[in-house]
């Protein structure tokens, strides 16, 4: 299972850096002027989870391997993309490829580094970025209703659906909202609904880049961002680019120490990483064996053959049923023996709902 999140913002603000840092590489190239990624990047990071490290000791597990997101670096983006004035109609259609927007927005003030607007303004940035997404959403809409409208109207199954759903995204646009605060009635609307791959619904995760010194407390400009989140049903996290690019090169035995004296408990990507990760509805389970103890990806409210699937498609097909300990019974007891001497393991069949730390063995047949 591939989870995308698309690094997007205008042009300067600090997304091929924090790229660079996330992905410790320098695949993106960051320099001080526009469109300096005309490809978008793409690096595969590591989920952080204390949990997996603590499991692979119990087990006695020789290899530990995290799950996976997939940050891609997304072309900057200016007023005017939706016409296709800069990069625009790539910037649209890599955005379309992703599972959730990572939009950074510049928090802090530097005379050396040029901003695209000559100001800095992280809510007016923001604002350029959705309302080009907007208006591309908008024009799609406005074609596509009312066709879907008169489809419905001569007795048409889909298209009264999609009439029904798309009609309400499209009069949030109408009012100047993102399509992502349409709430379809059933199931068969929100498949509609997620078919239409609108811009504008997919789950945003602000990053506020700031200066070194508001790495632990955010400013005035923070204050704002987190403040248009909470109102949108979106997140946000500050983060310091340049502090993350100065990690990327540490010893790692050096970089707590670091943190600490910043007054920092993590690494801002840490909280990148693992927002995205809520941002998209996504727990993990973990299998362990002297082999490897591994962490696996799967969506909130999964059940059981699906969380199989994730291994292999075999194990959801053949699924018969799934040894199951929840995380905390695993480390009290001590492992899986343990945990089976004391009733914990439990055999949980094919509509069990997964919850987030199981660790799990599948049993199948094909």
């Amino acid at each position: 299972m591939g989870f995308r999140c698309g690094i997007v913002g205008l042009p300067n603000v600090g997304k091929s850096t924090l790229f660079n840092a996330l992905t410790e590489t320098q695949a993106a190239q960051a320099a001080n002027y526009p469109f300096c990624t005309i490809e978008p990047n793409v690096g595969q990071v590591a989920v952080p989870d204390e949990r997996l490290e603590t499991i692979a000791k119990i087990g006695g597990s020789a290899k530990v391997i995290p799950t996976q997101l997939a940050f891609v670096d997304i072309a900057g983006l200016v007023k005017g993309a939706s016409q296709g004035e800069g990069l625009g109609n790539q910037f649209l259609g890599n955005i379309r490829e992703v599972d959730a927007v990572v939009h950074v927005l510049r928090c802090f003030e530097d005379d050396d580094i040029q901003h695209v607007a000559n100001k800095v303004d992280p809510i007016a940035d923001a604002e350029v970025v959705e309302t080009e997404l907007m208006l591309s959403d908008l024009e799609s809409l406005e074609k596509r209703v009312p066709a879907a409208a008169k489809k419905g109207i001569a007795g048409d199954k889909e298209g009264k659906i999609m009439a029904s759903v798309l009609g309400q995204a499209l009069e949030l646009l109408r009012d100047g909202k993102p399509a992502r605060l349409t709430e379809p009635k059933d199931e068969e609307e929100a498949r509609v609904f997620a078919q239409a791959q609108l811009l504008t619904a997919k789950p945003v995760l602000y990053v506020c880049n700031v200066a070194e010194e508001d790495a632990a407390n955010g400013n005035a400009m923070t204050e704002l961002v987190f403040a248009k989140a909470a109102s949108e049903g979106a997140q946000a996290v500050v983060v310091s680019a340049a502090i993350e690019s100065e990690l990327v090169a540490m010893d790692p035995a050096e970089r707590g120490e670091y943190l600490a004296d910043l007054g920092l408990a993590e690494s801002g990507l840490s909280r990148v990483i693992r927002a995205g990760y809520t941002l998209l509805g996504l727990k993990t389970f973990f299998t362990c064996g002297p082999k490897e103890a591994r962490a696996w990806t799967f969506h909130d409210g999964a059940r059981a053959p699906q969380a199989a699937g994730e291994i292999h498609t075999d194990f959801e097909r053949g699924f018969i049923r799934a040894e199951t300990i929840a995380y905390d019974d695993y480390v009290t007891l001590g492992g899986e023996s343990g945990a089976k001497d004391a009733g914990k393991l439990r055999q949980e069949g094919k509509e069990y709902v997964v919850q987030d730390g199981d660790i799990m063995m599948f049993k199948f047949n094909v």
